[in-house]
């Protein structure tokens, strides 16, 4: 719906996304609608990206992520 800024495949075939990216000079596609990251299963017959839920307490007013990176342990 509003576009993604960078996708992050694990080895597992988990898919985090993110999205919301706000930056001057740039068209937002939804303005007034803070940052997201979003976990889409690729093992899925029919995958569909799930909005995660971000903790209380996280400025979610200003999230507006660049890029995504995963560390797998």
């Amino acid at each position: 719906e509003r576009g993604s800024e960078d996708i992050e495949i694990l080895p597992n075939g988990l898919a985090f996304i993110s999205s919301g990216l706000k930056y001057p000079g740039m068209q937002s596609f939804a303005p007034d609608k803070p940052g997201e990251i979003f976990l889409m299963d690729l093992n899925e017959e029919n995958p569909r990206a799930v909005e995660l839920r971000i903790s209380r307490g996280f400025d979610l007013a200003s999230f507006s992520p660049h890029g995504i990176s995963t560390y797998v342990d």
